[in-house]
């Protein structure tokens, strides 16, 4: 009897041991199958509407009678996995105002779109792609000048980046990206514009290129941890470009910043600024640090999945 059950041991053990060694084989294999197909889709946005009103009636003071509108979305959607990150950014933007005497003249005009991928290099490192086109939607004048006169328009200008190099990517609220070999597109599509070398482009041509470095980096941080900064959000983004050909000491630049501060669930406080320097772009005849600011009280809702 003892034999039949030393027997029957080894028996048990001879099957189950080659079991045990394939299954743990492949528990490993779809351990190792989950990480590497780890993949997922982040998306998400924010908009927010702000109005603003003067009413005067016999002011002794004087004024203008003035409504004011500004609308905003910002939208993102960014694809993750172990070795590859595809990050696309739309960003809108346009405002208005209207005054009793000289009626409705645009106080922002922009539209963005950034789509950037790369796969992995190393420890927070990726060797990275970036395409960025920019331009805005309405003609734009000057009111200073009877009649008004048109500086810009859909097109005119609008701006295009191609640029490759290297993503650093610490975490999702920051990035910084770096790009040796860049090219940079100039278009001005209206004639009229385009007849006098606006933005830059040679007298009557509607194009104008660049090659040069580029630098961008982003902030983006809306889970502040103190109390009294919990409802607070924060969105910045610089982008620096030197043409290696013409002034290279020169370097564009192009800085948004928005700070939004939530009031309750739908109302809020924001201030939006700009400040843009572009050698080619000259104003009366110079170039000159541009800069916009824009602040609102009104309507704002973010989402994501």
């Amino acid at each position: 009897m003892k034999k039949i059950n030393i027997a029957l041991i080894c028996c048990i053990m001879l099957i189950t041991i080659p079991l045990q060694a394939q299954l743990t084989e492949k528990e490993s294999q779809l351990k190792e199958l989950k990480t590497d197909s780890v993949t997922r889709w982040h998306t998400g946005g924010i908009t927010s509407f702000t109005f603003g009103q003067t009413a005067l009636h016999n002011w002794a003071a004087g004024g203008e009678n003035s409504v004011s509108l500004n609308a905003m979305l910002n939208l993102y959607a960014r694809y993750t996995s172990p070795k590859w990150e595809w990050d696309n950014r739309f960003d809108f933007g346009y405002g208005l105002l209207n005054q009793s005497i000289k009626g409705f003249s645009k106080t922002d005009d922009r539209i963005e779109l950034t789509s950037k991928i790369g796969r992995k290099a190393f420890t927070n490192f990726y060797y990275t792609g970036l395409i960025n086109f920019r331009t805005q939607l309405f003609e734009g004048f000057d009111y200073k000048t009877t009649p008004a006169l048109k500086i810009s328009d859909i097109l005119s200008p609008g701006y295009g980046v191609v640029a490759i190099g290297l993503n650093y990517k610490p975490s999702n609220n920051f990035s910084a990206f770096l790009s040796p070999i860049t090219s940079k597109s100039t278009f001005v599509l209206n004639d009229s514009l385009a007849s006098v070398g606006a933005f830059g482009v040679d007298l009557g041509k509607n194009f104008r290129q660049e090659l040069g470095g580029y630098f961008r980096a982003s902030y983006m941080k809306n889970d502040f941890k103190p109390e009294f900064l919990k409802n607070l959000s924060i969105l910045t983004r610089l982008d620096l470009f030197s043409n290696y050909l013409n002034n290279p000491e020169k370097i564009d630049v192009n800085w948004d910043v928005v700070i939004g501060m939530k009031v309750n669930k739908y109302l809020s406080l924001s201030i939006i600024g700009s400040l843009i320097y572009d050698y080619d772009t000259k104003i009366n005849g110079v170039d000159k640090v541009q800069f916009k600011e824009i602040f609102g009280v009104g309507f704002s809702y973010a989402f994501k999945n």
